[in-house]
């Protein structure tokens, strides 16, 4: 029996985080350039993205490029971009078939501009379907959107639209770049690494984390679907004991 076949239809996390990693070491295991393996990745966020979208995951989001992803070598940060660019106006129109929703969050004005306008072009192209949101963090950082979203609410008292004693969990969320969508319930990162690396840390809270070895050219919707069975198995108590929940 598949990992498919395994899933409690019902019991399915509505948004899942990925942090995919493990394109640089895959690339090198080929005797190949970083970039190859970054090229090769495409294939499985496309392969997820499709899985998702099948069994009724509504939300997706990707680490796709960090701020601290900016001090990698000049050739390969070049290279990424002409990757986003190419890889977005290839597909635009395959997510709109499938209908689903492009979305992006993080420090998009420092993303070069041919990067910026070809996202908002397909962020608007896919704004009405409804089945799935596939959301690109780029040029992101959770320390970058937790300064930002205290600066505005500073600004808001500043402007005397708020008191100070109105600030709780539910305004500073609503100035997150997810104020849209439900926080994730499971996060899945590939390569072996056990860190979260400065992504969704507010979101993430009570987050079921899920780490696997396998690098992420070589993650496919099987691996999603072993992921999700393991988070199904698991007792979220969120701060209660088992007897309460039972």
């Amino acid at each position: 029996m598949g990992f498919k076949e395994q899933l409690d239809i019902n019991k399915l996390p509505q948004h899942i985080a990925v942090i995919m990693d493990g394109n640089g070491r895959w690339a090198k295991n080929q005797g190949k350039i970083r970039h190859f393996g970054h090229e090769s990745g495409v294939l499985s966020v496309k392969d997820i993205v499709e899985g998702c979208a099948d069994i009724g995951i509504k939300y997706l989001t990707v680490y796709a490029f960090s701020t601290e992803n900016w001090n990698r070598p000049a050739e390969e940060v070049n290279a990424l971009m002409e990757l986003l660019i190419s890889t977005i106006n290839q597909e635009t129109a395959t997510l709109t078939k499938n209908n689903i929703r492009l979305n992006a969050i993080g420090d998009i004005a420092s993303l070069p501009q041919k990067c910026i306008d070809d996202l908002k072009s397909a962020m608007e192209k896919t704004a009405d379907n409804t089945r799935c949101t596939l959301t690109l963090a780029l040029s992101y950082s959770s320390k970058w959107e937790l300064v930002t979203a205290a600066k505005k609410l500073a600004q808001q008292v500043i402007d005397q639209k708020i008191k100070i004693e109105e600030i709780d969990e539910k305004s500073f969320a609503a100035q997150l770049t997810t104020f849209d969508m439900p926080e994730p319930e499971l996060m899945i990162r590939t390569s072996g690494e056990h860190r979260v690396s400065n992504f969704l840390l507010w979101q993430m809270a009570y987050t079921e984390l899920y780490f696997t070895d396998t690098l992420w050219p070589d993650f496919r919707r099987e691996d999603l679907f072993e992921a999700i069975v393991d988070y199904q198995k698991r007792e979220r108590r969120f701060g209660k004991i088992s007897e309460q929940l039972n």
